[in-house]
């Protein structure tokens, strides 16, 4: 198991390469040679897929490569698994990934380089692991564990994906829209360590309507000041809308199915999932990305949903999970990776700090690719934090060229509108956050001043706890938005 953590990604062969390479190895002989045990540490898994393919033209290319890794790379053995009566190696999916197979296969391609790993797992602990608590995690310190299959990720990470979610032209079409929208996208500035820094990827809000769009410029807070850049969802983000949110309720639903008890999280609201805003992501060539970090939670509330579709070039999103530690200097663990620390506490030497004990248990990689749409669960956010890396090479996308388009449909609860909010003494709205890195206050969410965040300003110390019923709705001190409250250090 260790070699599919650690070992070296192999870099993904355009399918005109492979069929380049199988019509070339058919010219040159007829009949195909199959790789004999000398041949099966030299020859690329490309050169193999395509060799196998040649052979079994009408097989999916991900079933191909789930044998051919079950084989040891012998494409003797894996051609006489595929022409056998027996059935594949390959264990039956979730249902999460039900909708992404039920693609035919004319259509579907492979995702990455890996088998699943729930084919090294015995029927028990097949059963065991999705029907009982979480499965262990199999990232380990200081490595990276690359996931490609739906069932790895739905059991593995706090997400689930499907592939091919929307008919091909449908996905093209939304991409050449947007690309023509990111084209006037503008890079964010905040303030990092007293230092002004601008994000590493353009972005761009979206809202249902044209009053929303008013709403948002005039009454919201982000990062401690103002979107100037507020638009309205364009035609086919609209009509993409209710595509998602049925996938992503069927998704929910799907998961807490598979919680021990069947039920929801605390603080996970009981009604349906409904975004209603979206944030979308430019990333302009392979170094375009955005660091570790959660989401904030100020419209969202406790235990969110987001629904994230992919386009254009394919890109690794990494998630790690937040290890609390229990340490009476440490501060409440940051939920973006734009914040400055409470109180100005942060510091670079803290974050250095705070760095060894983050990748405790490692990374775990996602493949993003084109038309694909991945779902962030209610534990992601308070538990987890993700990012998109650099990448040190791309397979640019005949579309979009080096890009990638991102959009993270969200659902705004209006019972969290900034005139609910408790403000801070600077008279801004306070910004919900969660204690992720303390053993003692873990889970445990509270307001803050977020307006030192704009470059220019000083924000104030106001710290308040924040009080959820057990369906994330705010329960307001004296029925209102609450006051103002000196934070004390060490008591987060």
């Amino acid at each position: 198991m260790d070699a599919f953590i650690s070992r070296k990604k192999r870099k993904l062969s355009l399918p005109d390469q492979v069929a380049t390479q199988a019509t070339t190895t058919q010219e040159q002989d007829k009949t195909p040679t199959l790789a004999t045990p000398d041949d099966s540490e030299t020859e690329s898994t490309d050169f193999k897929l395509a060799l196998l393919s040649s052979l079994h033209p009408d097989t999916d290319q991900q079933l191909l490569l789930d044998v051919l890794l079950a084989h040891d790379g012998s494409v003797l053995d894996a051609s006489t698994e595929l022409t056998s009566d027996s059935p594949p190696p390959r264990k039956s999916s979730s249902s999460a990934a039900t909708i992404s197979t039920s693609i035919p296969a004319s259509t579907a391609a492979a995702t990455g380089y890996q088998s699943s790993l729930s084919t090294f797992l015995s029927e028990n602990q097949l059963t065991s692991t999705t029907l009982s608590r979480p499965p262990k995690l199999l990232s380990k310190r200081g490595k990276t564990l690359h996931l490609y299959s739906p069932t790895d990720i739905e059991a593995h990470t706090p997400c689930s994906i499907i592939h091919n979610f929307l008919p091909v032209d449908e996905a093209n079409a939304l991409l050449q829209e947007l690309l023509l929208e990111a084209e006037t996208f503008e890079r964010s500035t905040f303030k990092l360590f007293d230092n002004v820094v601008q994000s590493p990827h353009t972005a761009c809000f979206y809202v249902e309507s044209v009053e929303e769009m008013k709403v948002q410029k005039t009454e919201y807070i982000y990062n401690g000041g103002r979107l100037d850049d507020v638009r309205q969802l364009t035609p086919r983000m609209l009509s993409v809308s209710p595509k998602v949110t049925a996938a992503v309720n069927a998704s929910i639903l799907h998961r807490q199915k598979s919680n021990p008890n069947s039920q929801k999280l605390k603080h996970q609201s009981p009604r349906p999932w409904k975004p209603n805003a979206a944030f979308v992501n430019c990333y302009n060539g392979p170094t375009e990305s955005v660091g570790f970090h959660s989401d904030q939670l100020t419209y969202l509330g406790p235990r969110a949903v987001i629904g994230s579709i992919s386009l254009g070039v394919a890109r690794e999103f990494r998630v790690r999970r937040i290890v609390p530690v229990d340490d009476a200097d440490t501060e409440a663990g940051s939920t973006s990776t734009t914040s400055t620390s409470i109180g100005k506490v942060g510091s670079k030497e803290k974050e250095k700090e705070k760095d060894k004990t983050s990748d405790i248990q490692g990374q775990i990689a996602i493949h993003l690719p084109h038309n694909s749409l991945l779902i962030m669960h209610a534990s992601m956010q308070e538990e987890w934090k993700h990012a998109i890396a650099p990448a040190s090479s791309i397979i640019p996308h005949p579309i979009s060229g080096n890009k990638r388009i991102n959009i993270t449909y969200r659902d705004y609860k209006e019972y969290l509108h900034p005139k609910f909010t408790p403000r801070c003494k600077c008279a801004v709205p306070a910004v919900l956050r969660v204690v992720q890195r303390k053993k003692e206050n873990w889970g445990r969410y509270f307001w803050m001043c977020f307006a030192g965040n704009v470059p220019g300003k000083e924000g104030c110390s106001f710290f308040e706890w924040a009080v959820f019923d057990e369906d994330g709705k705010p329960v307001w001190k004296n029925g209102g938005g609450g006051g103002s409250v000196e934070m004390k250090a060490g008591k987060v």
